[in-house]
Protein backbone atom coordinates (compact mmCIF):
# COMPACT_ATOMS: atom_id res chain seq x y z
CA UNK A 1 0.00 0.00 0.00
CA UNK A 2 1.13 3.39 -0.69
CA UNK A 3 2.48 6.18 1.91
CA UNK A 4 -0.14 8.52 3.61
CA UNK A 5 1.27 11.43 4.98
CA UNK A 6 -1.19 12.74 7.68
CA UNK A 7 -2.60 15.88 7.15
CA UNK A 8 -4.66 17.61 9.76
CA UNK A 9 -8.03 17.79 7.55
CA UNK A 10 -11.50 19.38 8.71
CA UNK A 11 -14.68 17.69 7.81
CA UNK A 12 -16.49 21.60 7.47
CA UNK A 13 -20.09 20.03 7.41
CA UNK A 14 -21.49 23.35 7.52
CA UNK A 15 -20.09 23.93 3.84
CA UNK A 16 -19.98 20.54 3.04
CA UNK A 17 -16.24 19.95 2.44
CA UNK A 18 -13.05 18.45 3.26
CA UNK A 19 -10.71 21.13 4.10
CA UNK A 20 -6.60 21.38 4.84
CA UNK A 21 -4.41 24.24 4.71
CA UNK A 22 -1.29 24.80 2.19
CA UNK A 23 1.19 27.86 2.32
CA UNK A 24 -1.08 29.69 -0.08
CA UNK A 25 -4.41 29.36 1.88
CA UNK A 26 -6.66 26.01 2.00
CA UNK A 27 -7.45 23.26 -0.46
CA UNK A 28 -10.72 21.94 -0.30
CA UNK A 29 -12.93 18.91 -1.77
CA UNK A 30 -16.72 19.99 -1.39
CA UNK A 31 -18.92 16.94 -1.03
CA UNK A 32 -22.44 15.57 -0.49
CA UNK A 33 -24.12 12.90 1.03
CA UNK A 34 -27.19 10.53 0.00
CA UNK A 35 -27.39 7.67 2.49
CA UNK A 36 -24.20 5.70 2.93
CA UNK A 37 -22.72 7.51 0.21
CA UNK A 38 -20.50 10.91 -0.21
CA UNK A 39 -20.68 12.14 -3.55
CA UNK A 40 -16.88 13.57 -3.85
CA UNK A 41 -18.11 16.95 -6.13
CA UNK A 42 -15.49 19.56 -6.43
CA UNK A 43 -11.72 20.13 -5.47
CA UNK A 44 -10.59 24.03 -5.03
CA UNK A 45 -7.67 24.91 -4.41
CA UNK A 46 -5.65 28.29 -4.15
CA UNK A 47 -4.92 30.35 -7.57
CA UNK A 48 -2.07 28.68 -9.51
CA UNK A 49 -1.76 26.08 -6.82
CA UNK A 50 -1.05 22.54 -8.63
CA UNK A 51 0.96 20.06 -6.48
CA UNK A 52 -0.96 17.15 -7.78
CA UNK A 53 1.08 14.80 -5.12
CA UNK A 54 -0.03 16.94 -2.61
CA UNK A 55 -3.81 16.93 -3.82
CA UNK A 56 -3.63 12.73 -4.15
CA UNK A 57 -2.23 12.46 -0.70
CA UNK A 58 -5.32 15.05 0.76
CA UNK A 59 -7.50 12.46 -1.65
CA UNK A 60 -6.34 9.38 0.22
CA UNK A 61 -6.62 11.01 3.36
CA UNK A 62 -10.39 11.49 2.50
CA UNK A 63 -10.59 8.00 1.24
CA UNK A 64 -9.43 6.98 4.91
CA UNK A 65 -12.16 8.64 6.34
CA UNK A 66 -14.57 7.41 3.99
CA UNK A 67 -13.07 3.60 5.61
CA UNK A 68 -13.69 4.83 9.24
CA UNK A 69 -16.94 6.13 8.74
CA UNK A 70 -18.26 2.95 6.67
CA UNK A 71 -19.30 5.15 3.54
CA UNK A 72 -19.14 4.53 0.06
CA UNK A 73 -17.34 7.22 -2.40
CA UNK A 74 -18.95 8.08 -5.38
CA UNK A 75 -16.67 10.08 -7.75
CA UNK A 76 -18.28 12.56 -10.01
CA UNK A 77 -15.00 14.84 -10.85
CA UNK A 78 -12.68 13.41 -13.49
CA UNK A 79 -9.91 14.31 -11.58
CA UNK A 80 -11.20 11.76 -8.60
CA UNK A 81 -11.66 8.80 -11.36
CA UNK A 82 -8.29 9.42 -12.25
CA UNK A 83 -7.10 9.23 -8.48
CA UNK A 84 -9.21 5.92 -8.38
CA UNK A 85 -7.42 4.24 -11.21
CA UNK A 86 -3.82 5.41 -10.38
CA UNK A 87 -5.14 3.73 -6.73
CA UNK A 88 -6.82 0.72 -7.40
CA UNK A 89 -6.33 -0.41 -3.18
CA UNK A 90 -9.44 2.36 -2.56
CA UNK A 91 -11.58 0.72 -5.65
CA UNK A 92 -13.46 -1.26 -2.52
CA UNK A 93 -15.15 2.06 -1.57
CA UNK A 94 -16.63 2.41 -4.82
CA UNK A 95 -20.43 1.83 -4.84
CA UNK A 96 -21.38 -1.62 -6.98
CA UNK A 97 -22.19 -1.32 -9.81
CA UNK A 98 -19.85 1.73 -10.30
CA UNK A 99 -17.20 0.57 -12.88
CA UNK A 100 -14.13 3.03 -13.79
Amino acid sequence: METIINLEIKDNAFARQFETKVETGIVSVEYSFQEKKIFLTKINAPENYNDEDFISNFLKNIMEIALERKLKVVPILPKIVVFFKKNPNYKELLPPGIRL
